[in-house]
Protein backbone atom coordinates (compact mmCIF):
# COMPACT_ATOMS: atom_id res chain seq x y z
CA UNK A 1 0.00 0.00 0.00
CA UNK A 2 1.41 3.51 -1.05
CA UNK A 3 1.23 6.62 1.19
CA UNK A 4 -1.24 9.06 0.65
CA UNK A 5 1.34 11.62 0.60
CA UNK A 6 3.47 10.25 -1.34
CA UNK A 7 2.08 7.34 -3.20
CA UNK A 8 5.18 5.26 -3.11
CA UNK A 9 6.11 1.95 -1.43
CA UNK A 10 9.36 1.22 -1.88
CA UNK A 11 10.21 2.47 1.32
CA UNK A 12 13.69 4.11 2.65
CA UNK A 13 13.50 5.87 6.00
CA UNK A 14 10.51 3.71 7.54
CA UNK A 15 8.47 0.55 6.16
CA UNK A 16 5.69 0.77 3.60
CA UNK A 17 6.39 4.03 2.32
CA UNK A 18 9.22 6.06 0.53
CA UNK A 19 8.86 9.04 2.33
CA UNK A 20 12.21 10.73 1.81
CA UNK A 21 12.33 11.74 5.54
CA UNK A 22 9.33 13.62 5.13
CA UNK A 23 6.74 11.18 7.24
CA UNK A 24 7.28 8.49 9.62
CA UNK A 25 4.50 5.98 9.42
CA UNK A 26 4.92 2.57 11.16
CA UNK A 27 1.44 1.92 9.12
CA UNK A 28 0.19 4.98 6.70
CA UNK A 29 -1.41 7.84 8.76
CA UNK A 30 -0.15 6.36 12.08
CA UNK A 31 -0.03 9.40 14.47
CA UNK A 32 2.35 11.65 12.07
CA UNK A 33 2.35 15.06 10.29
CA UNK A 34 3.44 15.35 6.71
CA UNK A 35 6.26 18.22 6.87
CA UNK A 36 5.34 20.27 3.71
CA UNK A 37 8.30 22.36 4.47
CA UNK A 38 11.39 19.29 3.92
CA UNK A 39 11.74 20.49 0.32
CA UNK A 40 11.60 23.90 0.34
CA UNK A 41 14.84 25.72 -0.07
CA UNK A 42 15.75 27.52 2.95
CA UNK A 43 18.11 30.76 2.97
CA UNK A 44 21.58 30.14 3.57
CA UNK A 45 21.56 32.57 6.77
CA UNK A 46 18.17 30.48 8.15
CA UNK A 47 18.64 28.96 11.86
CA UNK A 48 16.73 25.60 12.31
CA UNK A 49 14.48 25.83 14.99
CA UNK A 50 15.42 24.24 17.88
CA UNK A 51 12.82 22.29 19.47
CA UNK A 52 11.39 19.09 18.04
CA UNK A 53 8.95 16.90 18.45
CA UNK A 54 9.75 13.50 19.83
CA UNK A 55 6.86 10.62 19.94
CA UNK A 56 7.28 7.75 22.52
CA UNK A 57 5.38 4.31 23.05
CA UNK A 58 1.82 4.77 22.17
CA UNK A 59 0.34 8.25 21.32
CA UNK A 60 2.90 9.89 23.52
CA UNK A 61 4.68 12.89 22.28
CA UNK A 62 7.00 15.34 24.04
CA UNK A 63 8.90 18.61 22.95
CA UNK A 64 12.67 18.75 23.33
CA UNK A 65 15.23 20.96 22.81
CA UNK A 66 17.97 20.61 20.29
CA UNK A 67 20.65 22.53 22.36
CA UNK A 68 22.96 20.65 20.63
CA UNK A 69 22.12 21.33 17.11
CA UNK A 70 21.96 17.97 15.54
CA UNK A 71 20.77 17.26 12.02
CA UNK A 72 17.64 15.57 12.71
CA UNK A 73 15.00 13.98 10.32
CA UNK A 74 11.93 12.15 10.80
CA UNK A 75 12.07 8.96 12.27
CA UNK A 76 15.81 9.00 13.42
CA UNK A 77 16.28 7.18 17.14
CA UNK A 78 17.43 10.06 19.73
CA UNK A 79 18.43 9.78 23.05
CA UNK A 80 16.45 12.52 25.60
CA UNK A 81 16.57 13.38 29.02
CA UNK A 82 14.68 11.97 31.87
CA UNK A 83 14.10 12.10 35.87
CA UNK A 84 16.31 9.31 36.43
CA UNK A 85 19.13 8.18 33.31
CA UNK A 86 17.99 8.75 29.41
CA UNK A 87 15.46 7.35 26.91
CA UNK A 88 14.79 6.60 23.53
CA UNK A 89 12.41 7.90 21.67
CA UNK A 90 11.88 8.82 17.76
CA UNK A 91 11.19 12.21 16.28
CA UNK A 92 8.25 12.78 14.68
CA UNK A 93 8.67 16.33 13.93
CA UNK A 94 10.98 18.58 13.02
CA UNK A 95 11.29 22.23 11.61
CA UNK A 96 8.94 25.42 11.44
CA UNK A 97 6.32 23.56 11.77
CA UNK A 98 6.16 22.56 15.50
CA UNK A 99 6.14 26.32 16.77
CA UNK A 100 2.31 25.21 15.15
CA UNK A 101 2.09 22.18 17.44
CA UNK A 102 3.35 24.81 20.43
CA UNK A 103 0.69 26.57 20.28
CA UNK A 104 -2.05 23.65 19.23
CA UNK A 105 -1.10 22.23 22.62
CA UNK A 106 -0.20 25.46 24.94
CA UNK A 107 3.67 24.95 25.73
CA UNK A 108 5.74 27.94 26.07
CA UNK A 109 8.94 27.32 23.93
CA UNK A 110 10.98 29.34 26.24
CA UNK A 111 10.24 27.19 29.31
CA UNK A 112 12.14 26.30 32.27
CA UNK A 113 10.77 22.88 32.47
CA UNK A 114 11.55 21.52 28.57
CA UNK A 115 14.33 18.82 28.70
CA UNK A 116 16.70 18.78 26.06
CA UNK A 117 18.06 15.90 23.38
CA UNK A 118 21.55 14.48 24.20
CA UNK A 119 22.61 12.32 20.97
CA UNK A 120 21.74 10.23 18.43
CA UNK A 121 21.31 6.75 20.15
CA UNK A 122 24.11 4.30 18.69
CA UNK A 123 23.91 0.76 18.45
CA UNK A 124 24.50 -0.72 21.97
CA UNK A 125 21.81 2.01 23.05
CA UNK A 126 19.06 0.85 20.87
CA UNK A 127 20.18 -2.94 21.64
CA UNK A 128 19.20 -2.40 25.06
CA UNK A 129 16.34 -0.44 24.20
CA UNK A 130 14.94 -3.01 22.38
CA UNK A 131 15.72 -6.25 25.11
CA UNK A 132 13.74 -3.86 27.15
CA UNK A 133 10.79 -3.44 24.91
CA UNK A 134 10.92 -7.26 24.50
CA UNK A 135 9.92 -8.51 28.35
CA UNK A 136 7.20 -5.76 28.65
CA UNK A 137 4.19 -7.99 27.82
CA UNK A 138 5.64 -10.29 30.43
CA UNK A 139 6.27 -7.80 32.64
CA UNK A 140 2.33 -6.64 31.90
CA UNK A 141 0.98 -10.27 33.23
CA UNK A 142 3.16 -10.32 36.28
CA UNK A 143 1.99 -7.07 37.40
CA UNK A 144 -1.96 -7.83 36.98
CA UNK A 145 -1.17 -10.88 38.82
CA UNK A 146 0.11 -8.91 42.24
CA UNK A 147 -2.39 -6.57 41.72
CA UNK A 148 -5.04 -9.21 41.38
CA UNK A 149 -3.32 -11.21 44.81
CA UNK A 150 -3.49 -7.83 46.40
CA UNK A 151 -7.84 -7.29 45.52
CA UNK A 152 -7.20 -3.46 44.41
CA UNK A 153 -10.16 -2.30 42.20
CA UNK A 154 -7.97 -1.37 39.46
CA UNK A 155 -6.74 -2.49 35.81
CA UNK A 156 -3.47 -2.26 34.66
CA UNK A 157 -3.40 -2.11 30.36
CA UNK A 158 -0.40 -0.76 29.47
CA UNK A 159 3.39 -0.35 30.68
CA UNK A 160 6.43 1.65 29.41
CA UNK A 161 10.18 0.80 30.07
CA UNK A 162 12.42 3.51 29.79
CA UNK A 163 15.52 3.35 27.43
CA UNK A 164 17.82 2.47 30.11
CA UNK A 165 15.65 0.12 32.09
CA UNK A 166 15.87 2.11 34.99
CA UNK A 167 11.89 3.32 35.61
CA UNK A 168 8.70 1.56 34.39
CA UNK A 169 5.52 3.20 33.82
CA UNK A 170 1.92 1.32 34.79
CA UNK A 171 -0.95 3.04 33.16
CA UNK A 172 -3.81 1.69 34.71
CA UNK A 173 -7.97 2.50 34.49
CA UNK A 174 -9.70 2.88 38.00
CA UNK A 175 -13.72 4.01 39.48
CA UNK A 176 -12.04 5.55 42.11
CA UNK A 177 -9.00 6.11 44.03
CA UNK A 178 -6.79 3.50 44.34
CA UNK A 179 -4.47 2.90 47.72
CA UNK A 180 -1.65 1.46 46.29
CA UNK A 181 1.89 1.31 48.61
CA UNK A 182 1.71 -1.64 49.19
CA UNK A 183 1.63 -2.37 45.42
CA UNK A 184 4.55 -0.28 44.24
CA UNK A 185 6.72 -1.94 46.88
CA UNK A 186 5.83 -5.32 45.68
CA UNK A 187 6.61 -4.09 41.85
CA UNK A 188 10.04 -1.98 43.03
CA UNK A 189 10.76 -5.51 44.87
CA UNK A 190 10.28 -7.58 41.62
CA UNK A 191 11.39 -5.74 38.83
CA UNK A 192 14.52 -3.50 40.59
CA UNK A 193 13.36 -0.40 39.09
CA UNK A 194 11.67 2.95 39.84
CA UNK A 195 7.67 2.21 39.13
CA UNK A 196 5.19 5.16 38.62
CA UNK A 197 1.59 4.96 38.47
CA UNK A 198 -0.56 6.62 35.98
CA UNK A 199 -4.14 6.66 35.35
CA UNK A 200 -5.40 7.66 32.61
CA UNK A 201 -8.83 7.18 31.05
CA UNK A 202 -10.83 4.74 29.47
CA UNK A 203 -10.39 6.93 25.74
CA UNK A 204 -6.47 7.29 26.30
CA UNK A 205 -6.61 3.53 27.27
CA UNK A 206 -8.03 2.43 24.32
CA UNK A 207 -5.89 4.77 21.91
CA UNK A 208 -2.79 2.85 23.28
CA UNK A 209 -4.25 -0.47 23.20
CA UNK A 210 -5.10 0.38 19.76
CA UNK A 211 -7.99 -2.19 17.72
CA UNK A 212 -10.19 -2.46 14.67
CA UNK A 213 -13.81 -0.50 15.08
CA UNK A 214 -17.15 -1.47 14.02
CA UNK A 215 -16.22 0.47 10.54
CA UNK A 216 -13.63 -2.27 9.99
CA UNK A 217 -10.94 0.21 10.01
CA UNK A 218 -8.34 0.98 12.68
CA UNK A 219 -9.52 3.31 15.91
CA UNK A 220 -9.73 6.98 15.13
CA UNK A 221 -7.44 7.75 18.88
CA UNK A 222 -4.79 5.15 17.66
CA UNK A 223 -4.00 6.39 14.49
CA UNK A 224 -4.32 9.98 14.02
CA UNK A 225 -7.22 11.81 16.30
CA UNK A 226 -4.84 13.38 19.09
CA UNK A 227 -7.19 15.74 21.63
CA UNK A 228 -11.12 14.01 22.33
CA UNK A 229 -13.43 16.05 22.47
CA UNK A 230 -16.68 15.57 24.46
CA UNK A 231 -19.79 13.68 23.15
CA UNK A 232 -22.91 13.63 24.57
CA UNK A 233 -26.34 11.60 24.02
CA UNK A 234 -27.29 14.60 22.72
CA UNK A 235 -25.28 14.16 19.78
CA UNK A 236 -27.19 10.70 18.40
CA UNK A 237 -30.04 12.06 19.05
CA UNK A 238 -29.80 14.80 16.72
CA UNK A 239 -28.54 12.62 14.23
CA UNK A 240 -32.17 10.38 14.84
CA UNK A 241 -29.64 7.41 15.78
CA UNK A 242 -31.44 4.98 17.63
CA UNK A 243 -30.45 4.74 21.26
CA UNK A 244 -28.64 1.22 21.85
CA UNK A 245 -25.46 1.24 23.43
CA UNK A 246 -23.50 -1.52 22.13
CA UNK A 247 -23.81 0.10 18.51
CA UNK A 248 -23.14 3.94 19.78
CA UNK A 249 -20.19 2.70 21.93
CA UNK A 250 -16.45 1.98 21.08
CA UNK A 251 -14.04 -0.14 22.43
CA UNK A 252 -13.39 2.08 25.80
CA UNK A 253 -16.64 2.06 26.27
CA UNK A 254 -17.61 5.53 25.84
CA UNK A 255 -20.03 6.61 22.92
CA UNK A 256 -17.87 6.88 19.50
CA UNK A 257 -15.91 10.26 18.90
CA UNK A 258 -17.27 9.33 14.97
CA UNK A 259 -19.95 10.70 16.01
CA UNK A 260 -19.00 14.26 16.31
CA UNK A 261 -18.00 14.26 13.14
CA UNK A 262 -20.98 14.78 10.87
CA UNK A 263 -22.93 16.43 14.22
CA UNK A 264 -22.19 20.26 12.18
CA UNK A 265 -23.83 19.11 8.97
CA UNK A 266 -27.17 17.87 10.67
CA UNK A 267 -27.41 21.00 12.41
CA UNK A 268 -27.21 22.75 9.52
CA UNK A 269 -29.66 20.47 7.47
CA UNK A 270 -31.84 20.48 10.76
CA UNK A 271 -32.70 24.62 9.65
CA UNK A 272 -34.58 23.93 7.07
CA UNK A 273 -37.18 21.65 9.54
CA UNK A 274 -40.45 22.99 10.88
CA UNK A 275 -40.86 22.58 14.44
CA UNK A 276 -42.64 19.35 15.68
CA UNK A 277 -45.06 21.47 17.27
CA UNK A 278 -46.50 23.15 14.08
CA UNK A 279 -49.24 21.41 12.39
CA UNK A 280 -50.25 21.45 8.36
CA UNK A 281 -54.01 22.62 7.95
CA UNK A 282 -55.20 21.18 4.55
CA UNK A 283 -58.77 20.15 3.08
CA UNK A 284 -58.52 16.57 4.02
CA UNK A 285 -57.73 17.90 7.71
CA UNK A 286 -54.50 18.64 10.18
CA UNK A 287 -51.52 17.01 9.97
CA UNK A 288 -48.83 15.99 12.19
CA UNK A 289 -45.38 15.13 12.27
CA UNK A 290 -44.23 11.94 12.98
CA UNK A 291 -40.56 11.47 11.90
CA UNK A 292 -37.75 13.55 9.32
CA UNK A 293 -35.37 11.76 7.30
CA UNK A 294 -31.99 14.55 7.60
CA UNK A 295 -30.72 12.88 4.73
CA UNK A 296 -33.11 12.38 2.29
CA UNK A 297 -34.72 16.14 3.40
CA UNK A 298 -38.36 14.23 3.59
CA UNK A 299 -41.01 14.92 6.63
CA UNK A 300 -43.37 12.03 7.41
CA UNK A 301 -46.99 13.59 8.27
CA UNK A 302 -50.48 11.72 9.78
CA UNK A 303 -53.78 13.24 9.39
CA UNK A 304 -55.72 12.90 12.46
CA UNK A 305 -57.99 9.42 12.79
CA UNK A 306 -55.34 8.21 10.00
CA UNK A 307 -52.49 5.51 10.60
CA UNK A 308 -51.17 6.71 7.30
CA UNK A 309 -47.63 8.35 7.17
CA UNK A 310 -47.20 10.37 4.15
CA UNK A 311 -43.77 11.23 3.38
CA UNK A 312 -43.77 15.34 1.73
CA UNK A 313 -40.85 16.99 0.40
CA UNK A 314 -39.57 19.45 3.12
CA UNK A 315 -39.58 22.84 0.96
CA UNK A 316 -43.61 21.36 0.22
CA UNK A 317 -43.92 21.83 4.16
CA UNK A 318 -42.09 25.22 4.28
CA UNK A 319 -44.81 26.46 1.40
CA UNK A 320 -47.49 25.08 3.45
CA UNK A 321 -46.64 26.17 6.28
CA UNK A 322 -46.41 29.77 4.84
CA UNK A 323 -49.85 29.50 2.99
CA UNK A 324 -51.59 28.78 6.47
CA UNK A 325 -50.28 32.00 7.78
CA UNK A 326 -51.58 33.65 4.98
CA UNK A 327 -55.02 31.98 5.37
CA UNK A 328 -54.77 29.69 2.66
CA UNK A 329 -55.56 26.09 3.28
CA UNK A 330 -54.17 23.83 0.37
CA UNK A 331 -55.95 20.61 -0.95
CA UNK A 332 -53.66 18.18 0.02
CA UNK A 333 -50.10 17.70 1.72
CA UNK A 334 -48.59 16.63 -1.74
CA UNK A 335 -49.26 18.20 -5.22
CA UNK A 336 -51.63 14.90 -6.06
CA UNK A 337 -55.40 15.22 -6.38
CA UNK A 338 -57.50 15.57 -3.14
CA UNK A 339 -57.40 11.80 -1.77
CA UNK A 340 -55.11 10.20 -3.86
CA UNK A 341 -52.15 10.58 -1.66
CA UNK A 342 -51.32 7.30 0.01
CA UNK A 343 -47.95 6.15 2.19
CA UNK A 344 -48.07 2.50 1.88
CA UNK A 345 -49.35 0.51 -0.92
CA UNK A 346 -50.88 -2.63 0.39
CA UNK A 347 -50.74 -5.78 -1.81
CA UNK A 348 -54.03 -7.56 -3.07
CA UNK A 349 -54.82 -10.86 -3.27
CA UNK A 350 -55.13 -12.79 -5.93
CA UNK A 351 -56.62 -16.39 -7.23
CA UNK A 352 -53.49 -17.20 -9.33
CA UNK A 353 -51.00 -16.74 -6.27
CA UNK A 354 -52.32 -20.30 -4.90
CA UNK A 355 -53.72 -22.02 -7.75
CA UNK A 356 -56.99 -24.17 -6.77
CA UNK A 357 -55.62 -24.20 -2.80
CA UNK A 358 -58.21 -23.32 -0.19
CA UNK A 359 -57.25 -20.71 3.31
CA UNK A 360 -59.77 -22.77 4.96
CA UNK A 361 -58.19 -26.34 4.50
CA UNK A 362 -56.72 -25.99 7.99
CA UNK A 363 -59.62 -25.23 9.73
CA UNK A 364 -61.05 -28.77 8.23
CA UNK A 365 -57.71 -30.37 9.48
CA UNK A 366 -57.94 -29.01 13.17
CA UNK A 367 -61.97 -29.73 13.33
CA UNK A 368 -60.77 -33.81 12.50
CA UNK A 369 -57.96 -33.72 15.07
CA UNK A 370 -60.12 -32.27 17.65
CA UNK A 371 -62.96 -35.26 17.19
CA UNK A 372 -63.03 -37.67 19.49
CA UNK A 373 -60.92 -40.97 18.70
CA UNK A 374 -62.58 -44.66 18.63
CA UNK A 375 -61.33 -47.40 20.34
CA UNK A 376 -60.21 -50.12 18.36
CA UNK A 377 -61.63 -53.06 20.08
CA UNK A 378 -65.03 -52.48 21.57
CA UNK A 379 -65.96 -49.28 18.81
CA UNK A 380 -66.62 -47.24 21.82
CA UNK A 381 -64.58 -43.87 21.90
CA UNK A 382 -62.33 -43.26 24.92
CA UNK A 383 -63.75 -39.98 26.00
CA UNK A 384 -66.25 -42.44 28.40
CA UNK A 385 -68.23 -39.74 31.20
CA UNK A 386 -66.83 -40.31 34.92
CA UNK A 387 -68.72 -41.96 37.34
CA UNK A 388 -70.80 -40.21 39.62
CA UNK A 389 -72.63 -40.72 43.02
CA UNK A 390 -75.91 -39.95 43.98
CA UNK A 391 -75.19 -36.81 45.43
CA UNK A 392 -73.72 -35.99 42.16
CA UNK A 393 -70.11 -35.74 43.69
CA UNK A 394 -66.77 -37.46 41.82
CA UNK A 395 -66.57 -40.78 44.21
CA UNK A 396 -64.22 -40.37 47.06
CA UNK A 397 -61.60 -42.90 48.90
CA UNK A 398 -61.38 -45.14 45.78
CA UNK A 399 -59.30 -48.14 46.28
CA UNK A 400 -56.16 -48.70 44.26
CA UNK A 401 -56.64 -52.81 43.88
CA UNK A 402 -60.01 -52.42 42.56
CA UNK A 403 -61.29 -53.55 39.35
CA UNK A 404 -60.63 -51.16 36.74
CA UNK A 405 -63.23 -51.99 34.28
CA UNK A 406 -65.86 -53.69 36.78
CA UNK A 407 -65.14 -57.63 35.93
CA UNK A 408 -64.65 -58.97 39.94
CA UNK A 409 -63.11 -62.10 38.17
CA UNK A 410 -59.68 -60.91 38.82
CA UNK A 411 -56.49 -63.25 39.66
CA UNK A 412 -54.78 -62.90 42.46
CA UNK A 413 -50.76 -62.16 41.93
CA UNK A 414 -49.10 -64.24 43.39
CA UNK A 415 -45.90 -61.98 43.89
CA UNK A 416 -48.16 -59.48 45.88
CA UNK A 417 -47.02 -59.23 49.51
CA UNK A 418 -49.50 -59.41 51.78
CA UNK A 419 -50.46 -56.58 53.89
CA UNK A 420 -50.45 -56.39 57.37
CA UNK A 421 -53.59 -55.68 59.70
CA UNK A 422 -52.46 -53.50 62.38
CA UNK A 423 -55.93 -52.87 64.10
CA UNK A 424 -55.68 -57.22 65.28
CA UNK A 425 -54.56 -58.57 68.23
CA UNK A 426 -50.78 -58.29 69.30
CA UNK A 427 -49.13 -61.23 70.01
CA UNK A 428 -48.25 -61.89 73.62
CA UNK A 429 -44.63 -62.26 74.86
CA UNK A 430 -43.99 -65.69 76.37
CA UNK A 431 -40.77 -65.01 78.05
Amino acid sequence: MGCGSCGNNNGSHSPGCGNNGSCDTGSCNKLNVYNWLTDVVLPEDYTPFNIVEVRFKGSKKLFFKNVNNLELFTGDRVIVDSDVGYDVGKVSLAGELVKLHLKKYGVDENSSEMRTIRSIATDEQLVKYEHYKSIEQKTLEEARTIALQLRLKMKISDIEFQGDGKKVTFYYTSEGRVDFRELIRRYASSFKSRIQMLQVSYREEASRLGGIGTCGRELCCSTWLTDYKVVSMGTAKTQNLSINMLKLSGQCGRLKCCLNYELESYHDALKSFPNEKIKLKTESGLASLRKIDILKGTAWYCYEKSFDWIPVNVERVNEIIALNKEGKTPPTLSDTALGAEVAFKTLEYKDDLLGDTDLTRMDEKNKRSNAPKKNKRNGKTRNTPKLENKTGKKPQGERSDAPRNGNNNRKPNPNRRPQKNNNGPKPENKD
